[in-house]
This record gives C-alpha cells, sequence and structure tokens, in this order.
C-alpha cells in the first residue's frame, strides 16, 4: 500500500485520525495530517482506505501494490 498526503490540502479535520489511528495523526502546531505507519499491516488497509474516503478535503491518496 502506498499512502501519500497531501499536506498543502489538509484542512486538518482530524477524521483521518479518528479513522485510522494507528497509521495517521495530526501535528500540535496546525493540525496537517502526518503519517504513523507508512507501511500499515494488512488488517488496517480497510481503515486507511476509508480515512481516505472521508478527508474532506481529499488529501489522503491510497494506492494498492501488487505483492
Amino acid at each position: 500500500m502506498l499512502i501519500t498526503i497531501k499536506e498543502e490540502e489538509c484542512c486538518s479535520s482530524g477524521i483521518c485520525a479518528l479513522t485510522a489511528p494507528d497509521v495517521f495523526d495530526q501535528r500540535e502546531e496546525d493540525g496537517v495530517v502526518f503519517l504513523l505507519d507508512k507501511d500499515p499491516e494488512p488488517s488496517l488497509h480497510a481503515e486507511v482506505k476509508d480515512a481516505a474516503r472521508r478527508c474532506p478535503s481529499l488529501a489522503i491518496e491510497v494506492e494498492e501494490i501488487p505483492a
């Protein structure tokens, strides 16, 4: 899984961190999303995709990489 974050588009809603807290968090100073885990376990992939879909500013892109 390849996760790309477009920091300049993040609106700091926090939905990603609430949806996939093992993978995403927010910077304290401005609330912008950052990755806690750039290579999450397969068991977290559904949460990561859900977080990307829920992002109101579409700042998270997820691509499945074939094994």
